[in-house]
């Protein structure tokens, strides 16, 4: 693989059904204390889409991996927060992975601004997220894209053995 290669913008797009066992397979990969509350995904394994979480509200990072093949190399989940009709103008990130392979890479950053910019493209006019406090790299990536701490709920889980915060992050999306 070319320096070139490895350093090429990652390229953001719609998932499609056909992305479920790539995105699975990155979901499962990726889990950690570090930012899942839920329990260590064990077989059979979950759909990665369900009625909840369709294609439609995914957008998946396509970056070139080791062997030069450009694949899935991260997604980010975004959603209306609420059916209320009064909450329309909101979307809420509820959840970003980023494969090991391909962070450092900008793959991060590039989900959180196509995000935004779907978001936008909805007709929203504001995104929020719930982050873990002790994730410090995913706290520096939101706040260097303008999200700012919005709301803390104090020792909410208990993760290996302590209290972790749930942080709320927020931000305006500009016309």
């Amino acid at each position: 693989m070319t320096d070139s290669a490895a350093s090429a913008e990652p390229l953001v797009r719609r998932a499609v059904l056909t992305d479920e066992p790539a995105l699975g397979a990155l979901d499962r990969a990726t889990w950690s204390t570090l930012h899942a509350v839920q329990p260590r995904p064990q077989p059979p394994y979950a759909p990665f889409f369900d009625e909840r979480h369709t294609p439609r509200d995914i957008l998946v990072a396509e970056a070139v991996n080791e062997a030069g093949e450009r694949v899935p190399a991260g997604y980010i989940r975004v959603v209306s927060p609420s059916a209320l009709a009064c909450h329309t103008h909101v979307r809420q990130i509820q959840g970003l992975a980023v494969a090991h392979w391909a962070r450092g890479r900008g793959v991060g950053r590039a989900l959180v601004r196509a995000a935004c910019v779907a978001a936008r493209g909805e007709g929203a006019n504001r995104i929020t997220l719930r982050v873990l406090g002790h994730n410090a790299p995913a706290r520096a990536l939101y706040e260097a894209e303008g999200f700012a701490v919005e709301g803390v709920l104090r020792g909410e889980f208990f993760l290996d053995g302590r209290y972790v915060d749930d942080v709320m992050m927020g931000r305006p999306l500009a016309p």
